[in-house]
């Protein structure tokens, strides 16, 4: 008796295996995710006696190390790491002055922090996106991506060639489950589920006696999409910082601009940018308008910003007129060219002691200001003259103020940004400004450690304050100048040239959808086997399974069931022959007292809750 026992215990474990195994096939391939066969520690086995045994394991230690390291880099865990590390080392980047941004801010900051200002240098903090540490986080996560992108696009190919597997031997252990007996023949039956998949875009086909179905293979396609997105974004943000350049240009009203390096004011680039590189084009900004609020809480505020250009594409082209107007940017090729600032450009006329005018142009100043406030410096360098006879360089530092609240009424601080009540205050300077030194001097500065200001006779510093159409003198003779009518505007422009910006975007959004469809598609089987059973009735079981557990599983496995029951209805015979849909309790009566019959006729139901608790 007790081997009789043990023997049928025996046999039962074996069948729960071979059921386990069943449906580990059943739900194989349903990710293309990895997965890891060995653990540290045991890919050396077993080690052979002598020197050629030990180089053996060590050199088979080696090869599972290495094994298992790529399969860590190319993990899905150690990319997403990898991507929130370099989340996080970018933020540095963000908050700490840049050298490639703003040098002369990371000077200041190095002054005003003596502790900090060598330790952000020491870890590349002030060149974050160049460092060592953030290019080492960058390829890594590169070769992971790549790495876990080829197997599983190979994988995923495969899948789709091939077909979905057999129906398992036992579709009550899944989690959507449903049944019935129907009088139809168990062909018309598997005709009737190929059509009812075939309709809701399953991939169908027969296997033995059963149809076997799949669906959504686009959550498998948009997870590889979001890693190929991936893969493009950081190939398009590393060629746009290796090949970008971004310049600073101020235009006054009738000046131009060509696109070569010697016209820019201030001009960055990638380490691997050339001046062929650039876009060959140029334009002229022929007019300016800027309108402000007159009234109210915002009185001030800019209403319109407008830089009215002509350009041309290349030396050849056909002159195009444009309007440029904030973040509206002129596009001409790869390169930008944004509307960034406004200020006022005062037409001066310098005249020397014997009248001859040596400068005649509008300078343009600063604005320190919402109002305008602006300052700067005219300079005349060459072809000035002294009372004396004697050639010296000329020099005037210079406020404005487009509306001036009138003398008494304060300090020089403008009122409003328009040209209500221009003013322009000077003060002079005579002697050397520097400009023979060598040294690259700010335009917008005066140098007056070589230069001595004019002086009235009681000794006071000579200044004045100007409207438009009036002269200063200088005192004994020197020569005058005066602040003209004509009162000008400049625009500056930033002109940026970012080569993969269209494949950044592009990757950015194939992305977001790739990501969209693997978190919201669900990827699911379904298999619809008829057979006959020892009565000579067709019995019809439909089980579906998905990747994951969800309530739309057992849903549509419902609406499926119901095609087919409509071509293969519940038979209808004497009471005891029927049974109803409904799982593994579908043969016996309810506690309700329904009779067979009535059950017989009911349509199929799905279950969810006792499929998943046989697993």
């Amino acid at each position: 008796m007790s081997e009789s026992t043990t023997t049928d215990a025996a046999r039962e474990a074996a069948d729960a295996a071979g059921e386990d195994q069943d449906l580990g096939a059943a739900g194989s391939q349903l990710s293309t995710a990895p997965t890891d066969t060995v653990v540290p520690g045991s890919f050396g086995g077993v080690r052979g006696p002598g020197a050629k045994g030990s180089l053996t394991w060590t050199l088979r230690e080696i090869t599972g190390w290495a094994r298992w390291f790529w399969r860590q880099l190319t993990s899905m865990r150690v990319a997403l790491i990898l991507l929130f590390m370099l989340s996080l080392g970018a933020i540095p980047g963000s908050l700490i002055p840049q050298t490639g941004a703003d040098a002369l801010k990371v000077e200041s900051f190095k002054a005003a922090h003596k502790t900090l200002g060598p330790l952000y240098e020491r870890l590349g903090l002030f060149h974050v996106y160049s460092s060592v540490w953030f290019s080492a986080i960058y390829i890594l996560l590169f070769v992971s991506l790549i790495g876990c992108i080829v197997p599983r696009t190979w994988q995923f190919v495969g899948q789709l060639r091939s077909r979905p597997p057999g129906a398992p031997r036992r579709l009550t252990r899944l989690p959507a489950y449903a049944t019935w007996r129907t009088d139809a023949e168990p062909e018309a039956v598997r005709a009737a589920a190929l059509r009812a998949l075939g309709r809701r875009r399953f991939r169908a086909h027969v296997a033995g006696d059963a149809v076997a179905a799949e669906k959504g293979y686009v959550r498998e396609l948009g997870n590889l999409l979001f890693h190929i997105a991936l893969i493009v974004l950081l190939v398009a943000f590393a060629w746009g910082q290796l090949y970008k350049s971004d310049g600073d240009k101020l235009v006054i009203e009738g000046d131009g601009f060509a696109n070569t390096p010697t016209q820019y004011d201030d001009i960055k680039s990638g380490s691997l940018f050339s001046s062929d590189d650039l876009v060959p084009f140029s334009f002229d900004l022929h007019r300016f308008t800027g309108t402000y609020e007159r009234t109210g809480p915002n009185r001030g505020t800019p209403r319109t910003y407008e830089a009215a250009l002509s350009y041309r594409e290349g030396a050849d082209g056909a002159r195009k007129k444009t309007t440029v107007r904030v973040n509206h940017p002129l596009h001409i090729g790869d390169s930008k060219v944004y509307l960034v600032s406004h200020g006022y450009a005062p037409v001066v006329t310098v005249r020397d002691a014997k009248g001859k005018v040596v400068f005649h142009q509008a300078v343009p100043l600063l604005p320190s200001d919402a109002n305008v406030t602006s300052q700067g410096a005219i300079k005349v360098l060459d072809g000035y003259t002294n009372a004396k006879g004697e050639r010296e360089q000329l020099g005037f530092s210079a406020f404005f103020v487009p509306t001036f609240a009138g003398a008494g009424k304060g300090t020089m601080v403008s009122q409003f940004p328009a040209l209500d009540n221009p003013v322009l205050a000077l003060t002079a300077y005579h002697g050397s400004l520097g400009s023979d030194s060598g040294i690259p001097q700010n335009v917008y500065q005066l140098d007056t450690s070589h230069a001595k200001q004019f002086k009235t006779a009681d000794g006071e510093i000579f200044k004045d304050r100007l409207a438009p159409g009036q002269t200063m003198k200088l005192p004994g003779g020197n020569g005058s100048i005066t602040f003209e009518k004509d009162i000008k505007e400049w625009a500056g422009f930033q002109i940026v040239q970012e080569p993969g910006s269209v494949w950044a975007l592009t990757g950015a959004v194939t992305a977001i959808l790739g990501l969209a469809a693997s978190l919201f598609i669900s990827r699911r089987r379904v298999w619809v086997r008829a057979v006959r059973d020892a009565e000579g009735v067709t019995v019809v079981e439909m089980a579906g399974l998905g990747r994951s557990e969800s309530a739309k599983l057992p849903q549509e496995l419902g609406d499926l069931a119901a095609r087919v029951h409509a071509e293969a209805p519940t038979r209808t015979g004497p009471p005891g022959q029927g049974t109803a849909a409904g799982g593994q309790n579908s043969h016996a009566p309810d506690d309700a007292g329904t009779s067979p019959r009535e059950q017989d006729a009911a349509d199929p139901t799905v279950s969810a809750t006792e499929g998943a608790e046989k697993q």
